[in-house]
């Protein structure tokens, strides 16, 4: 979900819960609405064997992209209808005959499984969801079954807290938990919770909650499901307080999961707040950084909306991904070309910031009409090699400017570097080997056209269309790279403006230079090299969003470069800037201007340029 400035109001605020609300659906539906039993289940709960959950990044299929489209012949029947059990085991045919062996395996249905539509629920009993019988007629565990049969896992949704429409006036007993009623699992004034205050917030000091979110897990575990999204979870989604604080809900998710004895992965959605990245990587498998990728117009995606905004939303996260939790970036939609909305180039460009960032890579196109170019890119192995390797996810190593670079290095020494040109026009972009950190020669090969290119010296340059990339592997024939460090609280430098020296735990010194805005500069003096040249300066600094400075050296003409957020004030991060050096000593500075620029720690530069 995109935030409240925006002038699109996504669909997944208006399709996966909140179009109640324009539907007229309102809290406090009779009990008699929710009459009937939940799905038969097996009378042995399942249980499964295999890797750790979220071991690498999941790879697969969702309906979200297709629901939300006004592409033409998507959904007919009105906005979202498209999710029907007709059209998911369309897709899962599709996705073990053409995807599954290179390493896609789920099937994930998004919001509406429960819901008619005119977007009216079904609940059994209990408070649960229950499959709305004209788009799922045989049940969602007949859905799993078939996931199954064809070697895949199945996913399913569900919006955080008690929707409200389940409420049933607070009579609605719990599953297997004696006494307990649906008015005991939430607080007494009925607060409000999630990205579209559609359901009611759990408050889980009270024992029925965690029986209600441990019966809800059961029946998924029954019907088989491999695979639970947690929408609408905050602190984010567009919301901030207590009541939309849902940390305790997703770590009762995880109990639940666990008590059930299946291995269910716990995905938890949408644009969460990096100040809880400790929480969501104790209790999740997965979580959304970013809003909803879809565009909510006559295609899948565009690239404005909201493709391109990964590329600045993503650096804070990087750190957080590895083992056990990957940032998910949202769909894929890169496979079925004038649906997606987006050129050849900026499809390459999305798949690769994905492949790169360590992504789960799960597509929402239609998979019965993969172009050929789009087959390429969802299937092109060295790519996936990339995705589902052993590497750190990349980050950038240099500035967040229109011509941009992002590296991880692997772990046979290799690295990993994507080129990136995100101007409205062609450039030519470079990798300089310094900023990889190593000198020399290096071997490049390109991953997308499976192409060695030889060798090249200092450097690679490649000329990118506009919103185009290049991926390779860069193996070192050279050395390490020698760098000399300079501290900005160092007493030679120059302070202007507001600059001011501050502690930092988390520097080099354990100070660095802030209060860097309104015309606040920093001078580094006596910044020596030996031969004049353009040199690549590591910068380390602290940003908790995205800031911008003009660098310049020895009182000549500066370059504005933005520096990507750190996600907080206590995290350095380090990316380079290109700058012009003479032989002997120079000053370099970082000047604020109008605007805000980072707390700076430090400099290292080359010794060769």
């Amino acid at each position: 979900m995109r935030s409240p400035s925006h002038s699109v109001l996504p669909a997944r605020a208006l399709g996966a819960v909140a179009v109640l609300a324009l539907a007229g659906l309102t809290a406090g539906v009779a009990p008699a609405a929710h009459a009937g039993t939940t799905e038969p289940a097996p009378a042995a709960h399942a249980t499964a064997t295999g890797p750790a959950p979220a071991a690498k990044p999941y790879m697969g299929w969702s309906s979200w992209s297709m629901q939300s489209s006004k592409y033409p012949g998507l959904n007919p029947d009105g906005d979202y209808s498209y999710l029907t059990e007709a059209n998911v085991l369309k897709q899962t045919d599709a996705l073990a005959s053409k995807l599954k062996k290179y390493g896609y395996e789920y099937v994930n249905i998004d919001a509406g499984w429960w819901r008619d539509k005119a977007w009216k629920p079904q609940f059994d009993q209990y408070a649960r969801q229950k499959a709305d019988p004209q788009r799922f007629p045989r049940g969602m565990k007949a859905v799993a079954d078939h996931v199954h049969a064809k070697g895949l896992k199945a996913g399913i949704y569900l919006p955080v807290g008690l929707e409200k429409e389940a409420y049933a006036d607070g009579k609605a007993p719990i599953w297997n938990a004696e006494g307990c009623t649906t008015a005991d699992i939430v607080h007494d004034d009925l607060r409000t919770t999630n990205g579209w205050d559609s359901a009611y917030k759990i408050d889980f000091s009270d024992p029925c909650a965690q029986k209600y979110v441990d019966s809800q897990a059961r029946t998924f575990a029954d019907w088989g499901y491999d695979f639970l999204k947690l929408d609408g979870v905050g602190p984010g989604s567009s919301k901030s307080g207590d009541n939309y604080d849902n940390v305790a809900d997703v770590a009762a998710w995880q109990k639940a999961i666990a008590a059930t004895g299946r291995p269910i992965h716990l995905e938890v959605s949408w644009s969460l707040d990096i100040g809880h990245a400790a929480d969501w990587k104790k209790y999740s498998d997965g979580w959304r950084i970013d809003t909803d990728v879809e565009c909510y117009c006559n295609t899948l995606v565009s690239w404005e909306n909201s493709v391109d905004d990964r590329f600045d939303d993503l650096p804070a996260w990087t750190r957080h991904a590895g083992p056990g939790g990957w940032n998910d970036l949202d769909s894929l939609d890169v496979g079925n070309g004038a649906m997606d909305g987006l050129t050849k180039a900026e499809r390459q460009t999305y798949a690769t910031l994905w492949a790169i960032a360590k992504a789960p890579l799960y597509t929402g196109d239609d998979l019965t009409r993969l172009d050929s170019y789009g087959l390429s890119l969802l299937t092109n192995r060295e790519v996936i090699a990339v995705n589902q390797g052993d590497a750190p996810p990349a980050h950038p190593v240099t500035a967040s400017d229109p011509q941009r670079v992002w590296a991880a290095k692997n772990p046979d020494g290799t690295y990993t570097v994507a080129l990136f040109n995100l101007a409205d026009a062609p450039a030519s972009v470079s990798a300089d080997w310094t900023t990889l950190g190593f000198t020399g020669s290096a071997a490049v090969r390109d991953l997308w056209n499976h192409e060695n290119l030889g060798t090249f010296k200092n450097r690679i340059t490649q000329a990118l269309p506009a919103h185009g990339s290049r991926l390779f592997t860069v193996t070192p024939r050279g050395s390490a790279v020698e760098r000399t460090g300079y501290e900005a609280e160092a007493p030679a430098n120059t302070l202007g403006g507001n600059a001011s020296v501050a502690d930092c735990a988390a520097c080099s010194g354990d100070r660095k230079v802030g209060n860097l805005y309104l015309g606040g500069k920093l001078t580094f003096t006596g910044v020596v090299v030996d031969r004049p040249g353009t040199y690549q300066i590591e910068v380390a600094y602290i940003s908790g969003d995205a800031r911008s400075a003009s660098v310049s050296a020895n009182g000549g003409g500066a370059t504005r470069h933005t520096f990507p957020a750190t996600g907080d004030w206590g995290t350095v991060a380090r990316v380079h800037v290109p700058v012009t050096l003479k032989a002997g000593a120079n000053t370099v500075t970082f000047d604020s201007g109008s605007g805000y620029a980072p707390d700076i720690d430090r400099i290292d530069v080359p010794k060769t340029s």
